[in-house]
């Protein structure tokens, strides 16, 4: 058995399951067959089954350290081992947990512009067939449904309120890579290189996979097609605890969906305004701290 030594901990919908697909093409990476264990963060998240599909949600989750641990049993030895559980980043408090557990492991952040990212997240859950209200709506009723304890998947504000966060994780973690989806997206190759070098693994080499991108966001027509891929559902948590879920299959998944995919409605102007206005001054230290935020809207 061997533990991660390093760890992609979010934050959702900035293009964390592009980066572990390249990563685990890597010949001195090892990545488990399952994406998104959340083992340190169950505990809380165990507690958030409020909202429709949260308590469907958790079936995946990793409960305890015995199976965790499993999950890192590679047939040679690899020079770097990861794990992928966007939730990570969202609690701080569990920093300190996640550090002796794994004997202080390298820390990859994926930021993204703060609005685009809730509205992602947003419409992840529209396609799923869970959020029924207005993004406008779903906004105004976070806190509400923080209280009732929703998943934190629902908290759009939240799961974009990263600075902190970060700060926090530099204290806690010696070595913490930020970067953003925007580079991941535009530029992959020279990103992941980054990444391999943070890793200190062989940087000259380059994954097949950087042309293809994995869990795309946007909008469906509903249709039955759409709602077999896009709800979850017990038989889908069944199949990802038993098989590795290779990114062939995502590619058939996306070819099949592509063909569906509409335009999603524009933010209305009040509400990115409103956005606009919560995450100033965050945006505004984030580029202090040295994160790339230029490919941002303004937020000035």
């Amino acid at each position: 058995m061997c533990l991660p030594n390093f760890i992609i901990s979010g934050f959702p919908k900035c293009g964390t399951t592009s980066l572990h697909y390249y990563l685990a093409e890597h010949p001195e990476i090892f990545m488990p067959k399952q994406k998104e264990l959340h083992f340190f963060t169950n505990k809380i998240l165990s507690r958030q089954i409020a909202g429709k599909g949260d308590k469907l949600a958790l079936k995946t989750h990793i409960r305890n350290f015995k199976e965790y641990s499993k999950f890192f049993s590679p047939e040679k030895n690899f020079k770097s081992v990861g794990e992928t559980s966007p939730s990570y980043i969202n609690y701080p408090e569990l920093f300190n947990e996640i550090k002796n557990t794994l004997s202080n492991p390298k820390i990859i952040v994926l930021v993204r512009d703060p609005i685009k990212r809730a509205y992602s997240n947003y419409l992840h859950l529209v396609r799923e067939g869970r959020e029924q209200l207005s993004f406008a709506e779903a906004l105004a009723q976070e806190d509400k449904r923080k209280k009732q304890h929703f998943s934190d998947f629902w908290y759009y504000k939240f799961n974009s309120s990263y600075y902190e966060k970060l700060v926090k994780a530099k204290e806690i973690f010696s070595e913490v890579l930020i970067l953003t989806q925007e580079e991941l997206m535009n530029n992959p190759e020279e990103t992941v290189k980054k990444t391999y070098r943070f890793l200190e693994v062989n940087s000259e080499f380059t994954p097949t996979l950087l042309n293809k991108k994995y869990n795309p966001g946007g909008t469906y027509s509903n249709n039955i097609i759409t709602r077999t891929i896009f709800k979850p559902s017990s038989t889908k948590n069944f199949i990802k605890k038993i098989i590795s879920v290779k990114p062939w299959m995502k590619d058939i998944l996306n070819s099949i969906t592509k063909k569906y995919k509409t335009n999603p409605k524009a933010i209305n102007k009040e509400t990115e305004q409103e956005l606009k206005k919560i995450f100033r001054k965050e945006v505004k230290h984030l580029g202090q701290m040295g994160v790339e935020i230029k490919q941002w809207g303004n937020y000035k």
